[in-house]
């Protein structure tokens, strides 16, 4: 492995940790909100968070997949491990929920910039993004010890 591996995963498992967390603090925290607060209040409040996030959540995810991209070729030795253990099988299985990860977060960003990501698709954008993460952080752990 390369000198900097270690440094590898430690960009890559911060980047994770602030985009699971951001995910999960919108669906567990900010979602159970709208039930004690008007819908003013709550537009505003999701208006400030969002805000905030976008000026440094496509950084955290460019870096994430960069350093997840530098991390599987230096485990996977390119291609060389997909399908042929069970290691490989549940890293292309990680890889592709990332991919998808990635779609919705493309596909919000974009919502957002046409003004079409409204009050139902941020909540449901926000679940499905969480559900893979954590889909993402199970295959993660179990693909060393299964």
């Amino acid at each position: 492995m390369a000198a900097w591996y270690s440094w590898i995963v430690l960009l890559h498992l911060s980047c994770a940790i602030v985009f699971v967390g951001a995910a999960a603090f919108e669906v567990l925290v900010l979602e159970a909100l709208h039930k004690r607060f008007d819908v003013t209040t709550m537009r505003q409040l999701e208006e400030a968070v969002m805000a905030r996030v976008r000026r440094f959540m496509p950084v955290v995810v460019l870096l994430l997949f960069i350093s997840g991209g530098m991390l599987f070729d230096l485990r996977c030795n390119g291609l060389t491990c997909i399908g042929t253990t069970r290691f490989g099988w549940f890293l292309l299985l990680k890889v592709t929920l990332a991919f998808g990860v990635l779609g919705v977060f493309i596909n919000a960003v974009w919502a957002g910039a046409r003004g079409r990501m409204n009050a139902c698709r941020f909540r449901y954008t926000h679940r499905i993004v969480l559900a893979m993460m954590v889909g993402i952080v199970f295959l993660a752990k179990t693909m060393f010890y299964l």
